[in-house]
């Protein structure tokens, strides 16, 4: 007696495995072009900066985004999680204050652009996740 299949999706296997990564990588790229064409402040000048946006994107949140969780909880906790969009706002900026430190045509005009672009990435990769 044959009972069907069960497909679970909340488990798309390896999270490290190079194939995932490159569709994280290729999501967040969407997600930064889309800030930039519709939040104003936020300056992306050609595909090259981008893409290196992006890789320091990427490094910024492996490095950075644990610590700040860890280190702002309670706020998290006391806002219902909304705490963490300040976070992610706070980490693009950080990648946007490096890539000016390497002479990348990628820049945030502040912590409202910041914020903004944050929430357009954030739901980029929320549709790209269903």
């Amino acid at each position: 007696m044959s009972r069907g299949v069960f497909v679970r999706f909340d488990q798309r296997g390896d999270p490290w495995a190079p194939s995932t990564l490159a569709i994280r990588f290729i999501v967040n790229l969407a997600g930064l072009w889309l800030a930039d064409t519709l939040v104003p402040g936020i300056h992306i000048t050609d595909i090259p900066s981008l893409v290196a946006g992006t890789a320091i994107f990427a490094i910024v949140n492996l490095l950075l985004r644990p610590l700040a969780t860890f280190l702002s909880c309670c706020l998290i906790v006391l806002t219902f999680g909304l705490f963490v969009l300040v976070i992610n706002g706070v980490l693009l900026a950080v990648t946007a204050w490096v890539a000016g430190q390497l002479g990348l045509g990628f820049a945030i005009d502040g912590f409202w652009p910041a914020f903004l672009g944050a929430i357009v990435i954030s739901v980029v990769s929320f549709v790209a996740k269903m």
